[in-house]
């Protein structure tokens, strides 16, 4: 892409993002998010309607009164963005490809974030870590994650969320909001997930194409296996083949629902197709 177009691009996903961000994100950001990080501020005595879960035991033995714990909002998070570039982000048949919904979404967190006081940082990764951009503020710094997005190219095609999962746990080590994009179709990154969760809070957002679900019964097709690279003919017009296909996505889609439900993880979809925008909002006034 030329340079030129390329800013254009980037000036265009700014306009769209901070759009979004002052009409509809910002608000909604701050009541889904701020708050989850809370440090201990001081102890007061008991009031009517206080928690007893915040009671300080110790102290009210001490002073055979009842005493809370008074907790404040951290001052700011560390939102991280954990993105999935191996080479199926470029699969898309409607709107979009996945990277391009992906940039979006990116760029209204990020736009959110900073609008919150909130520092944002990315892990690119394939079945490695491509690139691994510090947690920073500013519109600069967003705007590098912006062309980042467009302008990337992986080194590797394959994906794994483990290895992101288990640099993110080791590169961050101050509690964090995390925003997994991917389409999940990796090896089991359940153990990696887990632990990640008992220290960050992780949000998984799931883009997909709707055509990813199914074969289409177009006959004998030639399929190119993005990742993998493999090239392989397929007869889509056996019934058979396309049911065992859908199948395949069916058990994918629930096993990896499951995971989610297990281990408390936020969680949405959002389709190539669509607007990502009412999942998003859904997502964040149900937490």
């Amino acid at each position: 892409m030329e340079a030129s177009e390329l800013l254009k691009k980037v000036r265009k996903i700014e306009i769209k993002s901070k759009g979004l961000t002052r009409q509809i994100f910002a608000g909604e950001y701050h009541s889904a998010f701020k708050g989850k990080g809370m440090t201990f501020s001081e102890v007061r005595e008991y009031q009517y309607g206080d928690p007893v879960k915040d009671i300080d035991w110790h102290v009210t033995a001490r002073f055979n009164h009842p005493y809370v714990k008074v907790f404040e909002e951290e001052r700011e998070l560390t939102v991280m963005l954990l993105i999935d570039v191996s080479a199926s982000k470029s699969f898309g048949t409607v709107n979009n490809f996945k990277k391009d919904i992906i940039t979006e979404i990116a760029a209204v967190l990020s736009f959110s974030a900073i609008t919150n006081n909130d520092k944002i940082g990315v892990i690119l990764f394939s079945d490695k870590i491509e690139k691994f951009i510090p947690p920073k503020k500013g519109r600069k710094h967003i705007l590098r994650i912006i062309l980042e997005l467009l302008n990337f190219e992986p080194e590797n095609k394959g994906s794994d969320l483990k290895v992101a999962l288990k640099f993110f746990t080791n590169a961050i080590k101050k509690r964090s909001t995390a925003f997994i994009m991917s389409d999940f179709i990796v090896p089991d990154f359940t153990d990696a997930l887990k632990i990640a969760a008992n220290k960050h809070d992780i949000v998984a957002l799931r883009i997909y194409d709707k055509f990813e679900k199914e074969l289409p019964d177009i006959g004998l097709a030639y399929f190119n296996d993005l990742e993998s690279g493999k090239m392989k003919w397929i007869d889509t017009g056996k019934k058979a083949i396309r049911e065992q296909y859908r199948n395949w996505w069916n058990n994918h889609y629930q096993n990896t629902k499951t995971i989610f439900k297990k281990l408390k993880i936020d969680n949405t979809d959002i389709s190539t197709s669509d607007d990502y925008v009412r999942p998003l909002i859904a997502l964040f006034k149900n937490r």
